[in-house]
């Protein structure tokens, strides 16, 4: 069967670096930590301090009160990450069949702190709010979304942990690919820095517990010591080639590979051969018909904990072979923390500014590593080089990896 080429129209972005695309860009190309004091909740007894808290967000720029107070936090972001991207598309919605736009946008957790206000409720007798259930399910940032723009074709909720993001964006191009869709908003978002999101990782002892910003996320580094909550979203619009062309639309960028993979291992710890992840690898660049020395970046899911960076290192080298030496990476997670199922979605942005502007930002916070990590992981400073392929990583909880591969037009 013949596939369809497909492309990104759009951008939309909420993150601890800003609240719209341009923002969250200038912040990665200047160095700014988006880390900084928890403020959200209570953590005078916790031992983890630090989060990438998104600032500034008031949903009534985005949407009327009423429909604001029909959405937890994490469909808030998704919606608004959406309105941009709409408006960045330039796609006038009426003009179009709506059957034939869709959506899918995930989340890895929803609304805990939702659960956290009722559940005390109803463990004391007292009446539970009967939104509960519509607020805190994960696929209500994706239904909100259709609802508010009249989106009717494909809709759905991609929930794979860390990957969520990645994958949304992924069965978006698929979707499209096969003639499902003309265009599909996708993405991820996340609102998770709550006493039970801090507390349970915590427990994992996957959190870093310093108190020093800038030495909080540092992804690769011989020191690094646990990832650092962060929270947000990114939504892109994808969009048949043709059709784009057809209405005049700027073309950020093609879509020209996708890989899916488990490593059916573990529960948390990805497999450490690596080869899960690199083989999602591998089937992205033989999707795009690509050899790895054509790759020039890779924005890693470089988390910041010892186990995903060593294993990652080590995914890269199983995908890359003799070119793992040669391409440049980096982590997004330095500087915004881990946005969860949100994380793939900003970094797939990321990767599509880095092919733009023909730059490549730095790994903040990170300076040397143990010896098997010993691949360009672009520490110390950004770099101005051409990007014409760059691939972005994933990798859930459960063994769940993704890989998408951006091409500039």
């Amino acid at each position: 069967m013949e596939t369809r080429r497909v492309v990104v129209t759009g951008m939309g972005a909420i993150t601890p670096l800003g609240n719209n695309v341009s923002s969250f860009w200038n912040g990665l190309k200047e160095g700014r930590n988006g880390i900084g004091p928890i403020t959200k909740v209570d953590v005078s007894d916790s031992p983890v301090k630090l989060a990438g808290e998104v600032r500034g967000f008031d949903p009534r720029d985005y949407m009327d009160f009423k429909s604001a107070k029909r959405m937890e936090l994490f469909s808030q972001y998704a919606v608004a990450a959406t309105r941009e991207a709409l408006v960045d598309s330039g796609l006038d919605l009426t003009r179009e069949d709506p059957y034939r736009m869709g959506v899918i946008v995930g989340c890895g957790i929803g609304a805990m702190q939702k659960h956290e206000k009722e559940i005390p409720k109803f463990l004391s007798g007292m009446k539970t709010d009967p939104l509960y259930i519509p607020l805190v399910i994960t696929n209500m940032a994706s239904a909100n979304i259709a609802i508010q723009f009249g989106l009717k074709g494909k809709n759905m909720d991609i929930s794979t942990a860390c990957a969520t993001g990645s994958h949304c964006i992924g069965e978006a191009y698929n979707a499209i690919r096969l003639d499902e869709a003309d265009l599909i908003v996708c993405g991820g978002t996340e609102a998770a820095i709550t006493e039970s999101a801090i507390n349970g990782f915590a427990a994992l002892k996957a959190l870093s517990t310093t108190s020093d910003p800038d030495l909080a996320s540092r992804p690769f580094d011989k020191d690094r010591d646990g990832f650092v909550l962060g929270e947000g979203a990114g939504v892109l619009i994808l969009e048949e080639y043709e059709h784009a062309v057809r209405r005049g639309a700027k073309i950020l960028s093609e879509i020209v590979g996708y890989g899916v993979t488990n490593d059916a291992y573990h529960i948390t710890s990805p497999a450490p051969d690596g080869s899960g992840a690199g083989m999602a690898m591998k089937i992205a660049m033989r999707q795009a018909g690509l050899q790895p020395s054509d790759i020039d970046y890779i924005n890693a899911h470089g988390t910041s904990t010892h186990l995903n960076d060593l294993y990652e290192t080590r995914a890269i080298k199983f995908a890359m072979g003799n070119a793992a030496g040669s391409v440049s990476i980096n982590s997004t997670k330095s500087m915004t923390g881990h946005l969860l199922g949100g994380a793939g979605a900003i970094e797939a942005i990321v990767c599509i500014c880095s092919i733009s502007d023909s730059y490549i930002h730095l790994t903040r916070n990170s300076s040397s590593c143990e010896s098997e990590l010993d691949l360009d992981y672009t520490f110390q400073k950004g770099k101005i080089c051409p990007v014409r392929y760059a691939m972005s990583n994933s990798l859930g909880f459960g063994g769940h990896n993704a890989t998408l591969l951006f091409q500039a037009v």
